[in-house]
């Protein structure tokens, strides 16, 4: 029994640093450390990339591929493949237009960009810069005034607590690497590591972000015919680490994804409507009622 407490313990250490002590350097506020993850990840303008997309609810288990495009802050596009490489559903958001294109059941959906409409797709009540700023590895903030946010050290990571209106709280966890532990604060690399929201005691959603590494500057898009220009990255080249695994939860619906990232670069070429759809022919075309 006592072997079993002490590799208890041992895993507790290596898996989330539960009794490690903060660096001799701290982040003073909420403020300056939010600011820092910001500064890591401002090279990043947008992310593609493709994983394996597993998600648990009360219908039951959906397993698929998922190929992802985002540019910040709030355009995002989601095609799902299925095993035999044929795109069964495809979610575009422009910031401003929301469409869902469903083949299984003939389906066109048009709405207004909301985290109502995204959830369709996710099954996470978020928005779509929410989503975006999650892939980039940054917590998706609420509204708050300057000194709402609070910052600790907590279980051997940063945990910033924000209050914000109509009694929303959010939780933010973000982790030092083990790299640069003892270094100035201002040159600690940062992963964020957990972010949950709260409206009263009701959450909305768990976010929980895993194997954070580097991702490198998409390649130019070529015209295989050689007729047209190169189309260009969409921002500067960029090496900023980003999760590889996403696990989104929703407790009090009991609805549970995760998204495994299998590739990823920075700064995709954009073409003009990547982040637009129109309804094929046999679809039928309605309004989403998220409106």
């Amino acid at each position: 029994m006592a072997r079993g407490i002490a590799l208890a313990l041992l895993a507790c250490v290596a898996a989330t640093g539960c009794y490690r002590s903060p660096p001799a350097s701290q982040f003073p506020d909420a403020r300056s450390l939010l600011a820092r993850l910001h500064e890591q990840q401002a090279c990043s303008r947008g992310l593609t990339g493709e994983g394996k997309l597993d998600y648990f609810g009360k219908e039951g288990r959906v397993r698929g591929t998922v190929l992802f495009m985002a540019s910040s802050p709030d355009r995002v596009r989601l095609d799902v493949v299925s095993p035999f490489g044929a795109t069964i559903s495809t979610l575009t958001s422009n910031g401003r237009d929301f469409s869902l294109l469903d083949l299984r059941q003939k389906v066109f959906l048009r709405g207004p960009a909301n985290a109502c409409n995204l959830s369709q797709f996710t099954h996470v009540p978020m928005p779509p810069h929410g989503l975006v700023s999650l892939l980039r590895g940054e917590p998706p903030l609420l509204t708050h005034a300057p000194g709402s946010a609070t910052l600790s050290w907590e279980g051997g990571r940063y945990v910033v607590r924000i209050t914000s209106k109509h009694q929303a709280t959010e939780e933010i966890a973000i982790s030092p690497s083990d790299a640069d532990f003892d270094k100035p604060y201002q040159q600690q690399q940062l992963s964020l590591s957990s972010v949950e929201i709260r409206q009263q005691s009701y959450v909305l959603y768990r976010a929980e972000l895993l194997q954070h590494d580097p991702a490198q500057t998409a390649a130019p898009r070529q015209d295989p015919d050689g007729i047209d220009p190169d189309v260009p990255p969409s921002g500067p080249t960029c090496s900023a680490r980003v999760p590889r695994r996403l696990h989104l939860e929703v407790p009090a619906e009991e609805q549970d994804l995760v998204l495994s990232i299998s590739e990823i670069a920075h700064n995709p070429p954009l073409g003009r409507g990547a982040f637009e759809q129109q309804p094929p022919g046999g679809v039928a075309v309605r309004s989403s009622p998220c409106q």
